[in-house]
This record gives structure tokens, sequence and C-alpha cells, in this order.
């Protein structure tokens, strides 16, 4: 097995820069390399690469196109038989490509592909002591912070699409095509990826409500391509989410104005990731609200 890590990254040098001296901490044997595409980074993260000795990296660039364009050159490029996904602000453990092979390996002749687990951390400096938490659950079919699957499959299941040029949904998208070529997903959540982002602050939430209106729109674009009952329970276009939305932000009078103070004072009890989630009230409303007026303007168009 030749093992081809795929990373794309967009202005993520300090945290890539654990990612990849994880990658080169590998205990596994086996043939591998690390292709790091640059999407269009301006923080150095190309000059960089440059000059530093980590064996297995191959570093492609690319103009700003968005994960989706990142991660098919990625692949075009890889050398491998078997594609890893990480995200570039992933910091794996040790036995990471080597649960990852073990598992797929196990299931040779199969038609499957593996999930790792992903446990999300705002501790810059170890992220790798951070316990897994129920918040940390997914159940994505296949999402990209953490899979591996034979390329054969990518190939006979087609690139990532990249109408996917905003923040969202590319991954899933890809999911539906290749489980409608019959793969099953084989968890192994041994092989451990430590997802970094730095603390919430009040100064995030004008970027992640951007974010979900972005999510919003890129939703309406997968129900496109798959309009289904699956499809519409993911991107939250279905009257149970509006209810369920508007009656936990009481018709969006919670928002990230009124609950400011609230935020901030759980912020300043140290306690910033229980922040978020209570933010994730009006995100939630937000992206609710954005995937409805972006599926309007394509049903008046």
């Amino acid at each position: 097995m030749f093992i081809s890590v795929v990373i794309p990254t967009y202005n993520r040098l300090d945290i890539l820069t654990k990612c990849l001296k994880a990658m080169e901490d590998q205990r596994w044997q086996g043939k591998y390399e690390v292709i790091v595409v640059d999407d269009g980074s301006t923080d150095g993260t190309v000059e960089f690469l440059k000059t530093q000795p980590f064996a297995h990296v191959r570093l492609f660039t690319q103009e700003h196109g968005g994960p989706a364009a990142a991660r098919n050159l990625g692949v075009a490029q890889a050398q491998g038989d078997t594609i890893i996904f990480i995200d570039s602000d992933l910091v794996v453990t040790p036995v990471f490509l080597e649960v990852h092979a073990a598992t797929l390996e196990q299931h040779a002749g199969e038609n499957v592909f593996t999930y790792g687990r992903v446990v999300n951390t705002s501790n810059f400096d170890h992220p790798e002591s951070e316990p897994y938490k129920i918040t940390d659950f997914s159940a994505a079919y296949f999402a990209t912070g953490n899979v591996a699957i034979a390329k054969h499959w990518l190939q006979k299941a087609g690139p990532f699409d990249e109408a996917f040029s905003l923040y969202g949904w590319e991954d899933l998208e890809l999911g539906v095509r290749l489980k409608k070529l019959g793969l099953r997903l084989i968890k192994c959540p041994e092989a451990v990826g430590y997802h970094w982002h730095p603390p919430f602050s009040l100064r995030q939430i004008p970027s992640l409500i951007q974010r979900e209106y972005e999510r919003g729109r890129m939703g309406v674009v997968f129900y496109q391509k798959h309009p289904s009952w699956d499809v519409r329970m993911m991107i939250q276009m279905t009257p149970l989410h509006q209810v369920l939305w508007g009656l936990l932000s009481l018709g969006g009078l919670l928002n990230e104005k009124t609950l400011s103070p609230f935020l901030q004072f759980l912020i300043d009890q140290g306690k910033p990731q229980l922040a978020l989630e209570v933010a994730r009230i009006f995100l939630n409303w937000y992206n609710v609200q954005g995937v409805y007026a972006a599926y309007r303007e394509v049903a008046n168009s």
C-alpha cells in the first residue's frame, strides 16, 4: 500500500507546521507521501515549505479557488493507490497512518473506506491533550477531515465538484456519489486527529455568521445535484429545522447582539467552548434563513 495524504491549506502556516511535523513522526513503516496544496495563501506558507526539510512533503500551488479544487489537484498529483484526506489544522497521532492502513487491509477486497476520529481543541501548544467530547461526535458519511479511501474509487465517482466555491458540503456531496457506488464506511477511532481552532471570542461572530450564510448557499447547490429528503435534512432545509431553530432563538430575538453579554460572561469564566455552543442557537438560525433565501433565488431565477 502506498498512501498519499492530501492536505489543502489556506493561510494556516502556524498550525500547518504542527500538522506536517505530526505526519513526519508516523510509526508506520510503509510508503507514503504528503501532498500539500496551497490555495493561494498570503501568509508565507509557500516560502516556508520551500525551505523546510519535510521528507515526505510534495508542494503544489494554485490560485485561490477553494478546498474542492485544491483536493482535486492533490488527488491528480498523488502517486499512491490510497488517498487520505485531512485538513491543514489537524494534528494526528503517531499511529494515524498505521491504523488507517491496517483497517483497510483487514477489509481488503471489500467496498469500504475508513473514517477516523476528529477531536476539536483550542489548545495550540498541546492539541493532543484534548479528551474526546460528545460534541466531537459526527454522523457524516464522508468527511474530508480524516478519511482514507482507495484512489480508484475517487476516480470512479468523479472529482469534488468545484461549483462548491464557498464554505461547505463539497465532501458530503462526493459522499453521496460514493454511497451510490456501494461503498461502506468503516470507523477506526484509533486514527485520531486533533482539529485545532482558536478559542471562541466575540470577534469571530461576524465571520461565523458569514460562514453560515455561505453554508446555506452551498447547501442549495448540494440539493440541486441530489434533490432528496436526506439532503434536505443535512442542509437544514425542512420545516422541522425552521421550527426548531426558530423556537430556540425565539424567532431570532436571541442573536449575536442580545446574547453577547452572556457569551462574554462564559468566555470570562474560561468556558469559550460552551459560549460557542450557545452561539450555535443563532448561528443555526442564520443558516436556515440563508438556505431558504438561496433556494428562493434559485426558484425565482
